[in-house]
């Protein structure tokens, strides 16, 4: 049984691939499926509010009830928690595919799956992120990052080419039926491979539910790096969340494009992060992680001001722009996550990984909010221009921040327990 932290075996390349392969095939599978349900609630409404109302049901799970999951996730058997978790989700999926094979789906019968998957991605994500740091050695954590990257810029890129080829071959509930079976297989390896629990000393096992919630925020605040770290990504993600929602009005409003560039432009962002995470899968990064992070957060500013600023007439500027942002950006996510799974306590990552989550997919609507009249206002490009400008500007001060850049080194006192 799985119930104290152990040395990282020599042979644990083999284990965690074995698992990890798994996992990607169900995230391939997912992004299939969540193609396949927006392309349904477009086909059969057309309604901009049920797309909205979609995408929010599908982020309040992670907003509302992420905060509190990370407790959970360092309380509970890990491997526990994703089997239960990719089991839930196919268990939504497949009664989804019931209702489609049987002609009675309603659009609320989407948004409540819809839900229950994106409950399921809360509880799993930590789970298998604060695994990682107990599986993999710590100076492979960099090069790990840069391959999970690189498998998003491959699902990003295919997932919708050929969810939108399987619908055209085979019916919504057909579709379905895939992410049933990845979902399977990324159980299959949890029932056989031992995913390692972090120590737990005789006062945590005392501890309440409650109690680990308080130290999990208390954690997070009395690191300054961390804290600080955690404000900059809300604040980066808040900024950076509306450029894809205004990217097709840029497209069609001042390069007078349609599907075709929109759809250029996607690939090229998608091409930008598979060639990042090959190069970061490679190199690993700077020795400092955190300057590798920030360099990042800096090509995607400069990403976006060349969106801003790009001639209407120089559409092949705008592709670089979108390579630069996707490659950049595996700069700037990789090393952070390995730096935060190297460092953070093994017993603390679910709560810290679930705070961060919630943290930065809380910026989502809130931005989306905020963004859409300022582009009304002062013209669509304005906000990439201010979003980049922000970027490299806050990246920079960063540089200045000694309780930022030595992260890796300084997070003793986030230890000192909390006296009452």
């Amino acid at each position: 049984m799985d119930s104290t932290s152990k040395p990282i075996p020599e042979n644990w390349a083999r284990p965690f691939f074995t698992i990890w392969t798994g996992q990607a095939l169900s995230l391939f599978g997912s992004s299939l499926v969540q193609f396949a349900l927006v392309w349904w609630l477009t086909k059969e409404t057309g309604s901009a509010t049920v797309l909205a109302t979609a995408t929010l049901v599908a982020l309040l799970p992670q907003i509302v009830f992420g905060p509190f999951i990370g407790a959970l996730v360092d309380r509970w058997n890990r491997r526990l928690i994703m089997i239960v978790a990719d089991g839930s989700i196919a268990l939504a999926t497949a009664f989804l595919f019931y209702l489609f094979a049987a002609g009675q789906v309603q659009i609320w019968h989407i948004y409540v799956v819809m839900f229950i998957r994106s409950l399921g991605t809360a509880f799993h994500s930590p789970a298998m992120t604060s695994s990682t740091s107990l599986m993999v050695p710590d100076k492979h954590l960099a090069r790990l990052a840069g391959a999970n990257q690189l498998l998003q810029g491959l699902v990003g890129i295919a997932a919708p080419p050929l969810g939108a080829l399987l619908l055209e071959a085979f019916s919504t509930e057909n579709v379905l039926l895939i992410d049933i079976t990845t979902a399977m297989l990324a159980i299959l390896p949890l029932l056989f491979i031992p995913v390692p629990q972090p120590a737990r000393g005789a006062l945590q096992e005392r501890s309440t539910y409650w109690e680990d919630l308080r130290e999990g925020f208390h954690y997070v605040v009395r690191w300054r790096g961390l804290l600080g770290v955690t404000i900059l990504a809300m604040i980066l993600n808040f900024i950076i969340t509306p450029s894809s929602a205004l990217l097709p009005l840029v497209i069609t409003k001042i390069f007078n494009g349609g599907a075709q560039e929109l759809g250029w432009s996607e690939a090229l962002f998608g091409i930008g992060m598979i060639a990042g995470g090959i190069l970061l899968g490679a190199w690993g990064g700077f020795k400092r992680r955190i300057i590798t992070s920030l360099c990042g957060v800096i090509g995607i500013g400069i990403g976006c001001v060349m969106t801003g600023l790009v001639p209407a007439d120089k559409f092949y500027i705008l592709l670089t722009a979108n390579f630069i942002i996707g490659f950049m950006q595996v700069f700037a996510n990789g090393p952070l996550m390995a730096i935060l799974q190297s460092t953070v306590a093994p017993d603390k990552q679910g709560r810290v990984f679930s705070l961060l989550g919630a943290g930065a997919t809380a910026m989502m609507p809130l931005s989306l909010l905020v963004s859409g009249p300022i582009a009304d206002q002062f013209g669509i490009r304005f906000w990439f221009i201010f979003g980049g400008a922000v970027f490299i500007l806050m990246t920079f001060i960063a540089f200045f921040v000694p309780a930022i850049m030595n992260i890796e080194n300084n997070h003793e006192a986030a230890l000192t327990p909390v006296v009452e």
